[in-house]
């Protein structure tokens, strides 16, 4: 089973404007698949063998000149000196589309990018599947519950048989190259209390002290969790308001197959009466949206507003001269009440100086169009209606 991805055109765009094509993304979000279908004609190198990669560290200029054509440089992170090396090769012959780098640690790998290879470099985040691109009937819960890594649908596989070993491969190698972490069970019980806070804000004090860790540490390892994509943060939006307001971000998981995992849900039947299922839902709808942002080739500008009076519209996004103010319910059936902290912000911008606002109440329901200015938006509906043609 192959998948179209969005991102495709956006990659091959970049390569035909920047000698070098940078992927980024989750381990086994389907990186090196799509690098090798959208460049055919380069060889393939696989960093990750340890082999090929001590040739690479120890003589690069010699291991690149094998590679004078072009290639695919798969997990380029574990080697981070290739890219010094690759800055004077692409500027003594520019040719655009020449190489393309893939890894799977973002900060490690964007740092590098930063110092070697500036201006050269066409960057692309590849997240797991959005629901948009599996296009298939999936109801709420299975779609939280499976996720989105290509290989689980392309092998069949229960989340059961995939994400337990994902998440230890990831523990025993990744967090091990990222930093030395020495309490790898500890690590494990952090990763498992951050699935439980999905949706919340980031209390650092209280993640520390439940995983019996310091408040550095705690910090330390969810940069790490952030770096290796695992987990990301939703800044507040502040812009233009003048009541106080939350300045602490939101936790998210980048799969919700993954943080099912972690939460101990064994079917997918379970999302139905955990006690996250609304804050699951919430992350599913807020990675939609990210992905299709992301795989536009576009930043997100995705935040969140809150206020100290009580008043929260879940996920605010930035884009096409206006904002977008989404709520997001787990609930089949609108309800009056849903949109009332949308109309709250609405009236807000209002106010001089003015935003141009539109309004979504996201939801597992089938029913579509206006109600008060506020779109209802099914989940299947959200690529159409929010971003492609957004409302103006």
């Amino acid at each position: 089973m192959m998948f179209q991805r969005e991102s495709a055109s956006v990659i091959k765009r970049l390569a035909s404007l920047y000698p070098v094509v940078g992927i980024t993304g989750p381990r086994q979000s389907g990186k090196t698949t799509l690098a090798k279908l959208l460049f055919p004609h380069l060889p393939y190198v696989s960093l990750e063998n340890y082999d090929i990669r001590l040739q690479a560290q120890e003589d690069p200029r010699s291991f690149l000149s094998l590679y004078r054509q072009g290639a695919i440089f798969d997990e380029v992170q574990h080697t981070p000196i290739l890219l010094s090396y690759l800055q004077g090769i692409v500027d003594e012959d520019p040719v655009n589309g020449r190489y393309v780098v893939t890894g799977s640690q973002n900060f490690a790998l964007t740092s590098s990018i930063a110092q070697s290879l500036p201006g050269r470099i066409g960057m692309v985040t590849l997240l797991p599947l959005s629901l948009f691109e599996i296009n298939q009937q999936q109801s709420p819960q299975q779609a939280i519950f499976r996720g989105g890594y290509p290989g689980l649908y392309q092998r069949h596989m229960h989340p059961l048989d995939f994400y337990p070993s994902y998440i230890q491969t990831y523990v025993e190698r990744d967090v091990r190259q990222l930093k030395n972490v020495e309490n790898l069970g500890r690590f494990q019980t952090f990763l498992k209390l951050c699935a439980g806070r999905i949706g919340q804000l980031v209390n650092f004090s209280s993640l520390a002290q439940d995983a019996g860790i310091s408040h550095t540490t705690a910090r330390e390892w969810l940069t790490i969790l952030e770096a290796s994509y695992l987990v990301f943060t939703l800044q507040p939006f502040y812009r233009n308001f003048n009541k106080r307001l939350m300045k602490m971000p939101k936790l998210y998981f980048y799969d919700t197959g993954l943080a099912s995992s972690l939460l101990g849900l064994e079917k997918e039947e379970q999302v139905e009466t955990h006690y996250l299922k609304g804050p699951l839902f919430e992350n599913l709808m807020v990675l939609e949206i990210m992905k299709g942002r992301v795989n536009q080739g576009m930043p997100s500008n995705l935040y969140f507003w809150r206020d100290r009076t009580g008043h929260e519209v879940d996920l605010i996004g930035e884009w096409g001269g206006q904002l977008h103010a989404m709520e997001i319910k787990y609930s089949a059936t609108f309800q009056k009440a849903y949109t009332s902290n949308l109309h709250y912000l609405m009236h807000l911008c209002e106010e001089p100086p003015k935003s141009s606002i539109a309004g979504y109440l996201i939801y597992t329901g089938n029913q579509e169009g206006k109600i008060h200015d506020v779109t209802l938006t099914p989940m299947t509906k959200i690529h159409e209606q929010i971003l492609i043609t957004p409302a103006s």
